[in-house]
Order: structure tokens, then C-alpha cells, then sequence
């Protein structure tokens, strides 16, 4: 199977142009970041790290740390003087494009980060395309419990779900989800 996983919605609609070269940094990082092996430990900022330099070739503002300074933010609100009043930071962002990063590791796979993606990126403005990473597997230990998530295919149920039903309209012209 071809590395990494993908899969772009609206299912009706052709993906872009731009995404082939970010698949493209995606697979030139197969070693470090990939889940399919055992590897264990990964962390979303591990893997943007590993993913910053290609993203920036292509363009993108990323995260270079958790200092206030090293945040990629967006506007969500304006106030007074026209001013951002609220913003949300996220992994990654192409301005010309307006194409938002998210990736997740842990917390998107047990947690339900990419809910939390959805929503926020829905809300900032200009956020034309939102991309998500989600692992394709995540091991886990917790105590005597240990298992496997497979983030990537569980996001796959929910954005089917949310694309054909129809009931809940995402305003982005597209959606990437990447499984790494």
C-alpha cells in the first residue's frame, strides 16, 4: 500500500493541486514518522518537526516551538480598531491557499482531537482547506491495558458520515486526512 494514506473530501470533488506535493513531504518522512511499524512514543510535535522543513518549502507557516513567539495563529474575531480579539493556533498555515495543519497523534487518537479540528478550523477565517493527520496506528499502554487506535480509519467513518448525510455542512471547499 502506498505511503502515506489518503483520502480527500468531498468524495465528488477532485483534490487540488497542492496536494500532491504535500503527500509528497508526507512520504519523503516514511521513516521517522511512519505508524505502521511498532514504533511507539510519537508525538504530534515530533512529527511536525520532522514534516517543517518541507512543509516550509512548499510555502507554510509552521509551529517552531511552544513559546508565545514559535505559534502559528489565526484570526477567528475582530474588535476594536480592527484588531484579532481571539485567535487559534495551529500546527501549520498557507496563506495564499488558505489551507489550515493540524496533526495529531495521542490525543487524536484517543481523545477525539479531531472534533475539536473541525470545529475550530470551521470558525477561522479564510480557512479555506483544513488538513488532518491522524496515525494510522496508535499503541497504547494504560496500566495492564494495552491496544492499537486506528485514528486514521475511525476519522474516515466520522468526515463519511459527516459529507453524506448532509446534516452538518463543514465550510471548507475541501478536507485532507492523511494517515501517516
Amino acid at each position: 500500500m502506498p505511503y502515506p494514506s489518503w483520502r480527500y473530501f468531498p468524495s465528488n470533488s477532485a483534490p487540488p493541486g497542492w496536494v500532491a506535493s504535500l503527500i509528497a513531504v508526507f512520504r519523503a518522512a516514511e521513516p521517522t514518522i511512519s505508524t505502521q511499524s511498532t514504533r511507539t512514543g510519537l508525538s504530534s510535535d515530533g512529527v511536525l518537526a520532522v514534516l517543517a522543513p518541507g512543509l516550509i518549502e512548499l510555502g507554510f507557516e509552521v509551529e517552531d516551538g511552544k513559546g508565545r513567539l514559535g505559534k502559528v495563529r489565526r484570526p477567528v474575531l475582530f474588535g476594536e480598531n480592527g484588531l484579532p480579539t481571539l485567535t487559534y493556533e495551529v500546527d501549520a498555515a498557507h496563506a495564499e491557499h488558505g489551507i489550515v495543519v493540524e496533526i495529531e497523534a495521542g490525543r487524536g487518537a484517543r481523545g477525539n482531537a479531531e472534533y475539536r479540528d473541525l470545529v475550530r478550523t470551521s470558525l477561522i477565517l479564510d480557512a479555506n482547506f483544513l488538513v488532518l493527520a491522524q496515525p494510522l496506528a496508535y499503541r497504547f499502554k494504560s496500566g495492564a491495558r494495552e491496544g492499537t487506535e486506528h485514528a486514521y480509519l475511525n476519522t474516515i467513518n466520522l468526515l463519511d458520515a459527516i459529507y453524506t448525510s448532509r446534516r452538518l455542512r463543514l465550510p471548507f471547499d475541501g478536507l485532507l486526512l492523511v494517515g501517516y
